[in-house]
This record gives C-alpha cells, structure tokens and sequence, in this order.
C-alpha cells in the first residue's frame, strides 16, 4: 500500500506492507539501486547509510514495547532520502506511521508547522528521527523506572517476582545496548559532515539539527549503559541476600539437628527393648525429661555464645 503526502516539490510515500509492484516502481521510476530493494525485502538488517550520487539509503533500528508491554522489540526503519523525496517503506515503527497521519492531516488544514516540515527532504528527515527519538526516550524512561523499583522493591517483595523482574529489565537492557551501540556510528556520519544531505548550508544549516539528534542519542546510550550497571549491580545485591537468608535457615536447621540429635540418642537408647536401671522407677521418667531439658538449654545456651562472637 503506497500513500503520498506531496507540498511544493517534495513529496513523502509511506509504502507499508510492499508488493513487487511496489519494489518494481523503485527501481523504474526512482532508479533505486537493486541491491536497496533487496534490503527492502528482507529484514534483520544492521544499521547503515549507503550514499550514492542522488539519494541516501538509510537503515535505522528503534525500539518499542510488545503487546504484552513487557519485553522490548526492535523495528527496523527503511528509508529513502533524495532531494525532492522522502520514501519509508516496511513494516516500519508505528510512530513513523503516525507522523505520517498527523502530517497528511495537518497540511490539509494548511497548519504552518506541518508545511515548514516540508521546507526540504532534509528537514523533513530530521522531524521523523526526531519523532523516533522521542519516543525512544519515553520508553528508555520507562525502563528507567523499572529499575529504580527493583532498588526500592529488592528487600520487601518475594524474591520470585524480584527474579522474573529483573531478568526481562536485564534482558531489555541488553538489546538496547545492543541496539544503541552499532548505529551511534551511522548517526555520528550526519553531525560529522560525513552525510551531505540535499539543502543548501546558505539557505538551512543542518548541522545543528544532526547534532541534536546525535546529542538525544549519545544521552540514551549513556543512560542505557547507566541501567545496565545498575541491573548487574542490584543483581548481585539480590543474590547475596538471597544466599544470606540461606544461610540464615540453614543456620537455624544445623542449631535444630545439633539440639535435637543427643535427645535422640537418649530417647533411643531408653525405647529399646532391654532392662535399664530404674525402669521400674516411676520417677524416672522425670528424671530423664528434666536431664534432656537441661542438656538441651545447656546447647541453647553454647550456641548462642558461639553466635555472638
């Protein structure tokens, strides 16, 4: 499905769910190189920027939560930029769509903010990966959020939800590295001049626009690498209280056994079957419950003088 959105000269198509009639018309009408189109099929691709002498290609990665808004996936971003053209195509980031809608709508209102997007294909490029910026950092935001509940949580909750907590907020952290990481590089190529772009610097000086996406970036990462370091750091404080209070119960369980095993013996030896002195004592039985409590408030007390040394 091919939808445009056309002011002055330059025109935005949005082609989600592409045909190959749709790949055909790239490379017909817009001579995109066959190896793009390729690209454009299949998915799992790294981020990239591949220059060529009337348009860029670019391949960008951006997250977002899944429908159970637990687990972060990525999506990919494929798009087209010429001078007079700006073409997204895939299934692309919802928020790419919704730029779109909103966009479409706005231009027919005639709304001044929408036509200075369209001032050039430049600009207009900035406005999309500044949209996905945004939303990027709501979401980074988020599982900000999430550790700082584990650091809260780590000495109240039961540790099964601890655990499963801090394994998906690990598992995001990962990706996002991950994710963030190998395209700090391609982003770098805008704000070092590395990338051109279409608009003349006399007219519209984009470098400062690129650099604060660059900027928006380099403070996601950073705060990524922040999370990272504090997941492992809460994981470890985790699993040595959860070893503590092992200790703790196996302590209580040694104390138990310790107590209990010579009451035993001694309930042993007198169950057997065989003549004992004073069996036939009525006071006996007495004699024997006082001699095992004070033995067994004699190990009490040892125990607890060897605890509090």
């Amino acid at each position: 499905m091919v939808e445009t959105i056309k002011h002055g000269s330059l025109k935005w198509l949005q082609i989600t769910n592409p045909s190959e009639d749709d790949y055909r018309m790239l490379l017909d009408d817009y001579k995109f190189h066959p190896l793009d189109i390729e690209d454009c099929r299949s998915s799992n691709q790294r981020p990239k920027i591949d220059e060529y002498d009337d348009y860029y290609f670019l391949i960008l990665h951006f997250p977002y939560f899944d429908k159970g808004n637990k687990f972060i996936r990525i999506k990919e971003v494929k798009i087209f930029w010429g001078r007079d053209f700006i073409i997204t195509i895939g299934k692309s980031h919802w928020v790419v769509q919704k730029l779109f809608e909103e966009v479409q709508e706005d231009l027919q209102s005639h709304d001044p903010d929408a036509e200075a997007k369209f001032a050039s294909s430049d600009l207009l490029l900035y406005h999309i990966l500044d949209r996905l910026m945004l939303e990027t950092y709501t979401l980074i935001m988020r599982v900000g959020a999430e550790v700082d509940l584990i650091n809260y949580d780590i000495f109240n909750k039961r540790a099964r939800s601890i655990i499963e907590l801090i394994s998906i907020t690990r598992r995001n952290i990962i990706l996002l590295n991950t994710t963030f990481r190998p395209q700090l590089r391609v982003l770098h190529m805008f704000e070092s001049g590395g990338i051109r772009g279409f608009v003349d610097p006399e007219e519209l000086d984009m470098e400062d626009y690129w650099g604060n996406i660059l900027d928006q970036y380099q403070k996601m990462f950073d705060s990524i690498e922040d999370y990272g370091e504090l997941i492992e750091g809460l994981s470890q404080t985790f699993d040595s209280l959860q070893a503590n209070k092992s200790n703790e119960i196996m302590k209580v369980l040694t104390y138990f056994s310790t107590i209990m095993l010579p009451l035993t013996v001694v309930t042993g030896l007198f169950g057997m079957n065989v003549d004992f002195p004073f069996t036939t004592s009525t006071t006996a039985f007495w004699f024997i419950i006082a001699a095992m409590m004070v033995l067994m408030a004699a190990l009490i007390i040892f125990f607890r003088q060897r605890t509090n040394r």
